[in-house]
């Protein structure tokens, strides 16, 4: 009984800590966003240290990787373009 109770107890204190260090995070990049600092580095980081877990971070740390990945492919695409018209000139 004591073995089981330890178990619950370390599977709470490990949840805990990762809500603590992930929220922290969270909200640091939070707070970044109007304050100097690299918010777009710690707002995913905060994400993925909740996704270790809490399902709805996971859900929106994809979503975020998603955001993430469209807008540098559409920043590539729109250089690439101005790059082909510079260079048929």
């Amino acid at each position: 009984m004591i073995r089981k109770f330890a178990r619950v107890t370390y599977k709470m204190a490990r949840r805990i800590a990762i809500a603590a260090v992930g929220a922290t995070l969270l909200l640091l990049g939070v707070v970044m966003i109007v304050t100097p600092g690299p918010a777009l580095v710690v707002i995913p980081i905060g994400l993925a240290v909740l996704s270790i877990e809490f399902a709805w971070a996971r859900l929106w740390l994809r979503r975020v990787r998603k955001s993430i990945s469209d807008q540098v492919a559409s920043s590539r695409a729109t250089r690439a373009d101005t790059h082909r018209d510079r260079v048929s000139r």
